[in-house]
């Protein structure tokens, strides 16, 4: 069967995450340091994220919902601290503003730009990433996030939800992705295609399921698609 749309990863898929956070929360000390500054002496970056962790773990009900946990996070340590509780909204303004400075992949920009002209590009994520506050949101038809749709990957639903509002059938969406469990597992379960983004050249460990395609960035998949769609 043909592909027909794409739904895809975000976070680690089309920048790295990890640098984007740490200066994120970097971002938000140094805000705290000046309105809050009890609370950034309590709660310096480790300790912030040692909190935000055990809110995670006692609200299992928003385990899926990252925005909520830094909300109630930076509640909890303005309260803790003796600070105004009335920052957390400014707070978190300045976290999600940092959160969304992202550093796209080499391959990304181009890559994308070729994909969404070709087929539907929704963006399905577990992280609260805000792509028009990036600048792509152009290349997307849609955004679905674990937050708005209320369960994360690798649950079938979001999955189900994404194609759903595509139009299609699970199995004419291909699925991309870079976490083997959340993404290629999940996307298989859910009856997708999926394609593995296996960017730091790991070894495949599930011998029960298999990538449809596996590719190093954003460019070979293009390429690959390219083939399959053109090829006499």
């Amino acid at each position: 069967m043909p592909i027909r749309a794409i739904t895809l990863d975000l976070d680690d898929t089309l920048w790295p995450i990890w640098p984007t956070i740490v200066r994120a929360e970097q971002a938000l000390h140094d805000w705290l340091m000046r309105h809050a500054p009890r609370t950034a002496k309590r709660y310096p970056v480790p300790a912030m994220r040692r909190l935000r962790d055990a809110i995670a773990s006692e609200q299992p009900a928003i385990i899926h919902d990252f925005t909520a946990q830094r909300r109630l996070t930076l509640a909890r340590a303005l309260a803790d601290s003796g600070d105004d509780e009335a920052l957390v909204e400014p707070a978190f303004e300045v976290f999600i503003e940092h959160r969304n400075i992202v550093d796209l992949y080499p391959d990304a920009a181009a890559a994308l730009a070729r994909l969404s002209a070709r087929f539907p590009v929704a963006a399905l994520t577990n992280g609260n990433a805000d792509l028009s506050r990036i600048g792509i949101g152009k290349h997307f038809v849609f955004q679905l996030g674990a937050r708005e749709h209320g369960v994360a990957k690798p649950h079938s639903s979001i999955f189900h939800a994404a194609c759903e509002r595509l139009g299609l059938q699970p199995g004419d969406v291909l699925h991309v992705g870079d976490d083997p469990e959340l993404d290629v597992i999940g996307a298989q379960r859910a009856g997708l295609r999926c394609a593995w983004l296996n960017r730091d050249a790991g070894t495949w460990q599930f011998a029960d399921a298999v990538p449809d395609y596996v590719v190093r960035d954003l460019h070979e998949l293009a390429e690959k698609l390219d083939e399959i769609t053109f090829s006499p």
